[in-house]
Protein backbone atom coordinates (compact mmCIF):
# COMPACT_ATOMS: atom_id res chain seq x y z
CA UNK A 1 0.00 0.00 0.00
CA UNK A 2 2.89 2.29 0.79
CA UNK A 3 4.00 2.12 -2.82
CA UNK A 4 1.19 2.99 -4.11
CA UNK A 5 0.64 5.78 -2.17
CA UNK A 6 4.23 6.48 -3.15
CA UNK A 7 3.92 5.75 -6.63
CA UNK A 8 0.56 8.11 -6.82
CA UNK A 9 2.68 10.96 -5.19
CA UNK A 10 5.54 11.05 -7.71
CA UNK A 11 3.60 10.41 -10.87
CA UNK A 12 1.39 13.69 -9.36
CA UNK A 13 4.28 15.92 -8.42
CA UNK A 14 5.61 15.05 -12.06
CA UNK A 15 2.53 16.10 -13.77
CA UNK A 16 2.12 19.30 -12.16
CA UNK A 17 6.14 20.05 -11.46
CA UNK A 18 5.88 21.77 -15.29
CA UNK A 19 3.73 23.96 -15.17
CA UNK A 20 2.24 26.56 -18.71
CA UNK A 21 3.62 29.97 -18.53
CA UNK A 22 0.41 32.41 -18.78
CA UNK A 23 -0.16 34.10 -21.81
CA UNK A 24 -0.55 37.97 -20.31
CA UNK A 25 0.22 40.95 -21.99
CA UNK A 26 3.46 42.96 -20.76
CA UNK A 27 4.49 46.30 -21.69
CA UNK A 28 8.12 47.05 -23.00
CA UNK A 29 9.90 50.21 -21.98
CA UNK A 30 8.56 52.00 -24.90
CA UNK A 31 4.68 51.45 -23.90
CA UNK A 32 4.23 48.94 -26.89
CA UNK A 33 2.03 45.83 -25.50
CA UNK A 34 3.59 42.18 -26.08
CA UNK A 35 2.35 39.19 -25.55
CA UNK A 36 4.95 36.39 -23.53
CA UNK A 37 2.83 33.75 -25.77
CA UNK A 38 4.58 35.68 -29.01
CA UNK A 39 8.33 35.38 -27.53
CA UNK A 40 7.77 31.25 -26.17
CA UNK A 41 6.46 29.90 -28.79
CA UNK A 42 8.64 27.04 -30.45
CA UNK A 43 11.90 27.76 -28.33
CA UNK A 44 13.48 28.44 -25.36
CA UNK A 45 14.28 31.03 -23.37
CA UNK A 46 15.25 32.53 -20.21
CA UNK A 47 12.86 35.24 -18.12
CA UNK A 48 14.66 37.24 -15.34
CA UNK A 49 12.46 38.77 -13.48
CA UNK A 50 13.99 41.88 -11.43
CA UNK A 51 13.48 45.58 -10.08
CA UNK A 52 15.76 48.69 -10.22
CA UNK A 53 15.64 49.19 -6.72
CA UNK A 54 17.21 45.48 -6.28
CA UNK A 55 21.28 45.39 -6.22
CA UNK A 56 21.64 41.33 -6.85
CA UNK A 57 19.28 41.48 -9.84
CA UNK A 58 21.09 44.34 -11.34
CA UNK A 59 24.12 42.02 -10.92
CA UNK A 60 22.68 38.97 -12.28
CA UNK A 61 21.81 40.79 -15.03
CA UNK A 62 24.87 42.67 -15.46
CA UNK A 63 27.23 39.08 -15.19
CA UNK A 64 24.80 37.98 -18.38
CA UNK A 65 24.97 40.86 -20.56
CA UNK A 66 28.66 40.48 -19.99
CA UNK A 67 28.41 37.38 -22.12
CA UNK A 68 25.30 37.78 -23.75
CA UNK A 69 26.65 38.24 -27.35
CA UNK A 70 28.29 34.91 -27.47
CA UNK A 71 25.48 33.26 -25.66
CA UNK A 72 23.15 34.00 -28.65
CA UNK A 73 25.42 32.51 -31.07
CA UNK A 74 24.11 29.12 -29.23
CA UNK A 75 20.33 30.50 -29.17
CA UNK A 76 20.39 31.93 -25.85
CA UNK A 77 17.98 34.82 -25.24
CA UNK A 78 17.12 36.69 -22.16
CA UNK A 79 13.53 38.62 -21.37
CA UNK A 80 14.49 41.01 -18.30
CA UNK A 81 10.90 41.66 -16.52
CA UNK A 82 10.62 44.84 -14.20
CA UNK A 83 8.78 44.25 -11.22
CA UNK A 84 8.68 47.69 -10.34
CA UNK A 85 6.08 49.24 -9.20
CA UNK A 86 4.02 52.86 -10.87
CA UNK A 87 6.27 54.87 -8.45
CA UNK A 88 9.47 53.23 -9.11
CA UNK A 89 8.79 52.06 -13.14
CA UNK A 90 10.08 55.27 -14.21
CA UNK A 91 13.57 54.41 -13.74
CA UNK A 92 13.57 51.33 -15.70
CA UNK A 93 14.04 52.67 -18.82
CA UNK A 94 17.09 55.08 -17.88
CA UNK A 95 18.63 52.32 -16.04
CA UNK A 96 18.53 50.30 -18.99
CA UNK A 97 19.85 52.09 -21.50
CA UNK A 98 22.53 53.78 -19.01
CA UNK A 99 23.82 49.84 -18.65
CA UNK A 100 23.13 49.18 -22.50
CA UNK A 101 21.81 45.90 -21.41
CA UNK A 102 20.95 43.53 -24.81
CA UNK A 103 18.21 42.08 -23.64
CA UNK A 104 14.00 42.35 -23.98
CA UNK A 105 13.02 44.51 -21.24
CA UNK A 106 9.54 43.90 -20.43
CA UNK A 107 7.31 46.16 -17.18
CA UNK A 108 4.84 44.32 -14.60
CA UNK A 109 3.68 47.07 -12.96
CA UNK A 110 1.02 45.46 -11.56
CA UNK A 111 2.80 42.22 -10.84
CA UNK A 112 0.15 39.95 -12.80
CA UNK A 113 2.72 37.60 -14.02
CA UNK A 114 4.05 37.40 -10.44
CA UNK A 115 1.02 36.28 -8.99
CA UNK A 116 0.13 34.08 -11.60
CA UNK A 117 3.58 32.69 -11.23
CA UNK A 118 3.34 32.71 -7.09
CA UNK A 119 6.83 33.66 -6.70
CA UNK A 120 7.58 35.42 -3.32
CA UNK A 121 11.01 37.13 -4.26
CA UNK A 122 13.27 38.91 -6.94
CA UNK A 123 15.64 37.73 -8.66
CA UNK A 124 14.33 34.85 -10.03
CA UNK A 125 14.63 33.44 -13.10
CA UNK A 126 12.72 30.47 -15.49
CA UNK A 127 13.73 28.59 -18.12
CA UNK A 128 10.58 28.54 -20.38
CA UNK A 129 10.58 25.56 -23.16
CA UNK A 130 7.87 26.48 -25.94
CA UNK A 131 5.13 27.76 -23.17
CA UNK A 132 6.22 25.67 -20.24
CA UNK A 133 8.22 26.27 -17.27
CA UNK A 134 11.10 23.86 -17.15
CA UNK A 135 13.14 25.34 -14.41
CA UNK A 136 13.39 27.78 -12.22
CA UNK A 137 15.83 29.50 -9.85
CA UNK A 138 15.53 32.15 -7.02
CA UNK A 139 18.23 34.52 -5.78
CA UNK A 140 21.50 35.52 -6.77
CA UNK A 141 25.26 34.96 -6.13
CA UNK A 142 27.92 35.56 -7.80
CA UNK A 143 28.34 33.04 -10.20
CA UNK A 144 24.87 31.75 -9.83
CA UNK A 145 24.71 33.18 -13.69
CA UNK A 146 26.45 30.07 -14.84
CA UNK A 147 24.21 27.48 -13.03
CA UNK A 148 21.15 28.86 -15.11
CA UNK A 149 23.40 29.17 -18.61
CA UNK A 150 24.88 25.44 -18.04
CA UNK A 151 20.77 24.43 -17.43
CA UNK A 152 19.92 26.43 -20.75
CA UNK A 153 21.88 24.39 -22.64
CA UNK A 154 20.87 21.55 -21.12
CA UNK A 155 17.31 22.37 -21.59
CA UNK A 156 17.55 23.51 -24.96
Amino acid sequence: MKKIVILILLTTSITFGQKKLPNLKLQDINGKPESLYNFTKNKTLVLSFWATWCGPCVNELDAIADQYEDLQDNGFELIAISMDDSRTKSRVKALVNGKDWPYTILLDPNQSLKRHLNFANIPYVLIVKNGEIVYTHSGYNPGSEEEIIEKFKQLK
